[in-house]
Protein backbone atom coordinates (compact mmCIF):
# COMPACT_ATOMS: atom_id res chain seq x y z
CA UNK A 1 0.00 0.00 0.00
CA UNK A 2 1.22 3.81 -0.70
CA UNK A 3 2.13 5.94 1.96
CA UNK A 4 1.28 9.75 2.26
CA UNK A 5 2.64 12.38 4.95
CA UNK A 6 -0.27 14.76 5.72
CA UNK A 7 0.58 17.97 7.41
CA UNK A 8 -3.59 19.44 8.20
CA UNK A 9 -4.02 16.12 10.74
CA UNK A 10 -7.43 17.23 12.19
CA UNK A 11 -8.91 16.70 8.90
CA UNK A 12 -7.46 13.51 7.69
CA UNK A 13 -8.18 11.71 10.80
CA UNK A 14 -11.78 12.12 9.59
CA UNK A 15 -11.69 11.52 6.31
CA UNK A 16 -12.82 7.99 5.38
CA UNK A 17 -10.99 8.02 1.93
CA UNK A 18 -7.17 8.32 2.93
CA UNK A 19 -7.20 5.20 5.45
CA UNK A 20 -8.89 3.20 1.92
CA UNK A 21 -6.25 3.97 -0.38
CA UNK A 22 -2.75 5.00 1.44
CA UNK A 23 -1.03 4.23 4.74
CA UNK A 24 -1.42 7.59 6.36
CA UNK A 25 1.84 9.46 8.98
CA UNK A 26 0.38 12.53 10.21
CA UNK A 27 1.49 15.45 11.93
CA UNK A 28 -0.81 15.85 14.47
CA UNK A 29 -1.16 19.96 15.04
CA UNK A 30 -2.50 22.90 12.75
CA UNK A 31 0.64 24.46 13.69
CA UNK A 32 3.62 23.84 11.20
CA UNK A 33 5.63 20.67 11.62
CA UNK A 34 9.06 21.37 12.46
CA UNK A 35 11.98 21.26 10.05
CA UNK A 36 13.23 18.23 11.56
CA UNK A 37 9.72 16.45 11.87
CA UNK A 38 8.69 17.33 8.34
CA UNK A 39 11.90 15.83 6.93
CA UNK A 40 11.69 12.78 9.36
CA UNK A 41 7.83 12.29 8.60
CA UNK A 42 8.03 12.34 4.46
CA UNK A 43 10.56 9.49 4.66
CA UNK A 44 9.67 7.03 2.12
CA UNK A 45 6.04 8.72 1.43
CA UNK A 46 4.27 8.77 -1.99
CA UNK A 47 2.46 11.30 -1.57
CA UNK A 48 2.77 14.45 0.58
CA UNK A 49 0.07 16.92 1.73
CA UNK A 50 1.28 20.36 3.08
CA UNK A 51 0.43 23.81 3.85
CA UNK A 52 1.97 27.33 2.95
CA UNK A 53 4.18 27.03 5.64
CA UNK A 54 5.82 23.65 4.92
CA UNK A 55 8.56 24.91 2.83
CA UNK A 56 8.85 21.97 0.27
CA UNK A 57 12.62 22.19 -1.35
CA UNK A 58 15.15 20.03 -2.31
CA UNK A 59 16.27 18.81 0.82
CA UNK A 60 12.41 17.55 1.84
CA UNK A 61 12.50 15.54 -1.40
CA UNK A 62 15.74 14.16 -0.80
CA UNK A 63 14.42 12.78 2.27
CA UNK A 64 11.21 11.79 0.64
CA UNK A 65 13.48 9.84 -1.48
CA UNK A 66 12.45 8.33 -5.50
CA UNK A 67 9.06 6.90 -3.88
CA UNK A 68 7.25 10.72 -4.06
CA UNK A 69 4.58 10.66 -6.92
CA UNK A 70 2.87 14.14 -6.21
CA UNK A 71 2.65 16.89 -3.45
CA UNK A 72 -0.46 18.12 -2.42
CA UNK A 73 -0.93 21.79 -1.10
CA UNK A 74 -3.73 23.43 1.04
CA UNK A 75 -3.41 26.69 -0.77
CA UNK A 76 -3.82 28.62 -4.51
CA UNK A 77 -0.35 29.50 -4.32
CA UNK A 78 2.68 27.44 -4.85
CA UNK A 79 5.95 29.51 -4.28
CA UNK A 80 6.93 27.50 -0.70
CA UNK A 81 7.22 24.76 -3.63
CA UNK A 82 10.98 23.82 -5.06
CA UNK A 83 9.16 23.93 -8.19
CA UNK A 84 12.43 23.29 -10.77
CA UNK A 85 13.25 20.73 -8.16
CA UNK A 86 9.32 18.88 -8.45
CA UNK A 87 9.10 19.11 -11.94
CA UNK A 88 12.90 17.48 -12.59
CA UNK A 89 11.73 14.74 -10.44
CA UNK A 90 8.64 13.93 -12.32
CA UNK A 91 7.12 14.90 -9.37
CA UNK A 92 2.92 16.16 -10.00
CA UNK A 93 1.47 18.70 -7.94
CA UNK A 94 -2.24 19.64 -6.66
CA UNK A 95 -3.15 23.03 -5.56
CA UNK A 96 -6.63 24.41 -4.49
CA UNK A 97 -7.80 27.41 -6.68
CA UNK A 98 -11.16 28.84 -7.79
CA UNK A 99 -12.35 27.10 -4.33
CA UNK A 100 -11.20 30.30 -1.65
CA UNK A 101 -11.81 33.19 -4.54
CA UNK A 102 -15.08 34.11 -3.21
CA UNK A 103 -14.09 34.23 0.11
CA UNK A 104 -10.56 35.75 -0.74
CA UNK A 105 -12.23 38.41 -2.21
CA UNK A 106 -14.69 39.07 0.61
CA UNK A 107 -11.84 39.76 2.79
CA UNK A 108 -10.27 41.99 0.39
CA UNK A 109 -13.42 43.96 0.03
CA UNK A 110 -13.89 44.06 3.99
CA UNK A 111 -10.02 44.91 4.19
CA UNK A 112 -10.12 48.04 1.83
CA UNK A 113 -13.33 49.21 3.47
CA UNK A 114 -11.70 48.87 6.96
CA UNK A 115 -8.50 50.35 6.25
CA UNK A 116 -10.16 53.29 3.85
CA UNK A 117 -13.30 54.36 6.97
CA UNK A 118 -10.45 53.72 9.67
CA UNK A 119 -12.83 51.42 11.15
CA UNK A 120 -9.72 49.69 13.66
CA UNK A 121 -8.60 53.11 14.80
CA UNK A 122 -12.72 54.01 15.79
CA UNK A 123 -12.81 50.99 17.55
CA UNK A 124 -9.73 51.89 19.57
CA UNK A 125 -11.26 55.69 20.36
CA UNK A 126 -14.38 53.31 21.23
CA UNK A 127 -12.27 51.44 23.74
CA UNK A 128 -10.05 54.34 25.11
CA UNK A 129 -12.56 56.49 25.93
CA UNK A 130 -11.38 58.88 22.74
CA UNK A 131 -15.02 59.11 21.48
CA UNK A 132 -16.42 62.39 22.89
CA UNK A 133 -18.40 64.96 21.38
CA UNK A 134 -19.24 64.80 17.83
CA UNK A 135 -16.61 66.54 15.19
CA UNK A 136 -16.61 67.70 11.64
CA UNK A 137 -13.73 65.82 10.18
CA UNK A 138 -12.88 63.54 12.96
CA UNK A 139 -11.79 60.04 11.76
CA UNK A 140 -12.31 60.91 8.16
CA UNK A 141 -11.65 58.32 5.45
CA UNK A 142 -12.09 57.91 1.61
CA UNK A 143 -14.88 56.43 0.04
CA UNK A 144 -15.73 54.47 -3.15
CA UNK A 145 -17.93 56.63 -4.94
CA UNK A 146 -16.68 58.27 -7.64
CA UNK A 147 -13.26 56.69 -6.93
CA UNK A 148 -10.66 55.26 -9.56
CA UNK A 149 -9.77 51.91 -8.41
CA UNK A 150 -6.46 50.24 -9.70
CA UNK A 151 -6.34 46.02 -9.64
CA UNK A 152 -3.32 44.60 -9.93
CA UNK A 153 -3.93 41.24 -11.34
CA UNK A 154 -7.11 41.06 -12.72
CA UNK A 155 -7.10 37.06 -12.77
CA UNK A 156 -9.94 34.81 -10.83
CA UNK A 157 -9.41 36.63 -7.58
CA UNK A 158 -9.07 40.07 -8.85
CA UNK A 159 -11.92 39.70 -11.14
CA UNK A 160 -13.86 38.62 -7.86
CA UNK A 161 -12.53 41.84 -5.80
CA UNK A 162 -13.63 43.81 -9.31
CA UNK A 163 -17.59 42.64 -8.77
CA UNK A 164 -18.15 43.80 -5.06
CA UNK A 165 -16.45 46.59 -5.87
CA UNK A 166 -18.71 48.42 -8.58
CA UNK A 167 -21.85 48.61 -6.46
CA UNK A 168 -20.29 50.40 -4.07
CA UNK A 169 -20.11 53.51 -6.98
CA UNK A 170 -16.79 53.22 -8.42
CA UNK A 171 -16.45 55.48 -11.35
CA UNK A 172 -13.52 53.64 -13.46
CA UNK A 173 -11.76 50.37 -12.78
CA UNK A 174 -7.93 50.31 -14.00
CA UNK A 175 -6.42 46.83 -14.38
CA UNK A 176 -2.49 46.46 -15.20
CA UNK A 177 -0.68 42.47 -16.28
CA UNK A 178 0.63 40.92 -18.99
CA UNK A 179 -2.49 41.45 -21.25
CA UNK A 180 -5.63 42.71 -21.66
CA UNK A 181 -8.23 40.37 -20.29
CA UNK A 182 -11.12 39.88 -22.16
CA UNK A 183 -13.92 38.97 -19.05
CA UNK A 184 -12.74 42.82 -17.98
CA UNK A 185 -15.45 44.12 -20.11
CA UNK A 186 -18.04 42.60 -17.26
CA UNK A 187 -16.80 45.49 -14.78
CA UNK A 188 -15.61 48.03 -17.72
CA UNK A 189 -12.22 47.85 -16.48
CA UNK A 190 -9.52 49.34 -18.81
CA UNK A 191 -6.18 47.69 -19.63
CA UNK A 192 -3.30 50.34 -18.78
CA UNK A 193 0.17 50.48 -18.00
CA UNK A 194 1.27 49.60 -14.60
CA UNK A 195 2.50 53.45 -14.48
CA UNK A 196 -0.89 54.73 -15.30
CA UNK A 197 -2.44 52.70 -12.87
CA UNK A 198 -0.30 53.72 -10.41
CA UNK A 199 -0.89 57.88 -10.53
CA UNK A 200 -4.57 57.79 -11.41
CA UNK A 201 -5.93 55.37 -8.57
CA UNK A 202 -7.56 56.27 -5.41
CA UNK A 203 -7.54 52.75 -4.32
CA UNK A 204 -4.86 50.46 -5.72
CA UNK A 205 -5.41 46.55 -5.16
CA UNK A 206 -2.58 43.58 -5.68
CA UNK A 207 -4.46 40.31 -6.29
CA UNK A 208 -0.98 39.33 -8.85
CA UNK A 209 0.85 35.94 -8.70
CA UNK A 210 4.00 36.14 -6.82
CA UNK A 211 6.74 35.63 -9.63
CA UNK A 212 10.51 36.71 -9.99
CA UNK A 213 8.79 39.89 -11.95
CA UNK A 214 6.13 40.83 -9.56
CA UNK A 215 8.19 40.28 -5.85
CA UNK A 216 9.26 43.89 -5.10
CA UNK A 217 7.06 45.43 -7.69
CA UNK A 218 5.45 47.56 -4.85
CA UNK A 219 8.68 49.58 -4.02
CA UNK A 220 9.82 53.12 -3.06
CA UNK A 221 9.36 54.15 -6.99
CA UNK A 222 6.29 52.63 -7.45
CA UNK A 223 4.67 54.38 -3.65
CA UNK A 224 6.47 57.52 -4.84
CA UNK A 225 4.24 57.66 -7.82
CA UNK A 226 0.67 57.31 -5.76
CA UNK A 227 -1.50 59.81 -4.98
CA UNK A 228 -0.82 61.32 -1.54
CA UNK A 229 -4.64 60.17 -1.09
CA UNK A 230 -4.80 57.12 -2.02
CA UNK A 231 -4.84 53.77 0.09
CA UNK A 232 -2.64 50.77 -1.11
CA UNK A 233 -4.43 47.03 -0.20
CA UNK A 234 -2.24 44.02 -0.44
CA UNK A 235 -4.02 40.70 -0.49
CA UNK A 236 -1.68 38.13 -2.75
CA UNK A 237 1.97 37.52 -1.20
CA UNK A 238 3.80 39.62 1.02
CA UNK A 239 6.95 39.28 -1.16
CA UNK A 240 5.00 41.79 -4.05
CA UNK A 241 5.48 44.99 -1.61
CA UNK A 242 8.95 45.66 -0.13
CA UNK A 243 7.33 46.51 3.39
CA UNK A 244 10.65 49.10 4.34
CA UNK A 245 9.56 51.00 1.01
CA UNK A 246 5.71 51.05 2.46
CA UNK A 247 6.77 51.77 6.10
CA UNK A 248 8.16 55.27 4.76
CA UNK A 249 5.69 56.00 2.43
CA UNK A 250 2.80 55.60 5.37
CA UNK A 251 4.96 57.16 8.02
CA UNK A 252 5.97 60.10 5.87
CA UNK A 253 2.34 60.48 4.40
CA UNK A 254 3.37 59.80 0.95
CA UNK A 255 0.67 58.02 0.83
CA UNK A 256 -2.96 57.69 3.13
CA UNK A 257 -3.19 54.28 4.24
CA UNK A 258 -2.63 50.67 3.50
CA UNK A 259 -4.32 47.14 4.58
CA UNK A 260 -2.08 43.81 4.16
CA UNK A 261 -3.52 40.18 4.96
CA UNK A 262 -0.26 39.20 3.28
CA UNK A 263 3.29 40.01 4.88
CA UNK A 264 7.05 38.63 5.19
CA UNK A 265 7.67 37.10 7.06
CA UNK A 266 4.31 35.40 8.53
CA UNK A 267 3.67 36.16 11.57
CA UNK A 268 4.77 39.54 11.21
CA UNK A 269 6.49 40.16 14.41
CA UNK A 270 5.05 41.91 16.83
CA UNK A 271 7.48 44.73 17.35
CA UNK A 272 7.70 45.40 13.31
CA UNK A 273 7.38 49.20 12.69
CA UNK A 274 4.67 48.44 10.21
CA UNK A 275 2.08 47.99 13.18
CA UNK A 276 3.79 51.08 15.11
CA UNK A 277 1.40 52.81 12.57
CA UNK A 278 -2.15 53.49 12.97
CA UNK A 279 -2.87 54.02 8.83
CA UNK A 280 -1.91 50.53 8.43
CA UNK A 281 -3.84 47.87 9.34
CA UNK A 282 -2.60 44.37 8.87
CA UNK A 283 -4.59 40.83 9.13
CA UNK A 284 -3.23 37.44 10.03
CA UNK A 285 -3.55 35.82 6.56
CA UNK A 286 -7.31 34.99 7.09
CA UNK A 287 -7.47 35.68 3.25
CA UNK A 288 -9.86 31.99 2.66
CA UNK A 289 -10.61 31.42 6.33
CA UNK A 290 -14.82 30.68 5.87
CA UNK A 291 -15.73 27.37 7.26
CA UNK A 292 -17.26 26.31 3.99
CA UNK A 293 -14.13 27.82 2.38
CA UNK A 294 -11.36 25.79 4.31
CA UNK A 295 -13.41 22.84 4.14
CA UNK A 296 -13.94 22.59 0.54
CA UNK A 297 -10.28 23.45 0.48
CA UNK A 298 -9.45 20.28 2.44
CA UNK A 299 -11.81 18.17 0.31
CA UNK A 300 -9.99 19.57 -2.91
CA UNK A 301 -6.70 18.44 -1.33
CA UNK A 302 -7.14 15.19 -0.76
CA UNK A 303 -9.05 14.09 -4.10
CA UNK A 304 -5.44 15.43 -5.58
CA UNK A 305 -3.11 13.97 -3.38
CA UNK A 306 -5.42 10.36 -4.03
CA UNK A 307 -5.03 10.99 -7.53
CA UNK A 308 -1.73 11.39 -7.85
CA UNK A 309 -0.64 8.43 -5.80
CA UNK A 310 -2.80 6.31 -8.02
CA UNK A 311 -1.97 7.38 -10.79
CA UNK A 312 -5.08 8.96 -11.68
CA UNK A 313 -6.94 12.61 -12.82
CA UNK A 314 -6.23 14.51 -10.06
CA UNK A 315 -9.17 17.49 -10.35
CA UNK A 316 -6.71 20.65 -9.94
CA UNK A 317 -3.11 19.34 -11.07
CA UNK A 318 -0.51 22.26 -11.25
CA UNK A 319 0.58 22.41 -15.18
CA UNK A 320 4.20 22.43 -13.98
CA UNK A 321 5.38 22.57 -18.11
CA UNK A 322 3.41 25.88 -18.78
CA UNK A 323 4.36 27.73 -16.05
CA UNK A 324 4.71 31.49 -16.58
CA UNK A 325 4.78 34.74 -14.87
CA UNK A 326 1.43 36.43 -14.49
CA UNK A 327 -0.64 39.01 -12.89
Amino acid sequence: MDSCYTLPANYMQRDPNMKMWCEVSLWDSEEPAPRSELLKGVQGAHGILCMLSDEIDAEVLDAAGPNLKVISTLSVGYDHLALDEVKKRGIRVGYTPDVLTDATAELTVALLLATARRIPEGLEEVKNGGWSSWKPFWLCGNGLSGSTVGIIGLGRIGMAISRRLMPFGVKRLLYSGRTAKPHATEVNGEFVPLDTLITESDFIVVSCSLTPETQGLCDKAFFSKMKNTAVFVNSSRGAVVNQEDLYEALSSGQIAAAGLDVTTPEPLPTNHPLLTLKNCVVLPHIGSATYSTRRTMLALAVRNLLGGVQGTEMPSELALSSLKSSC
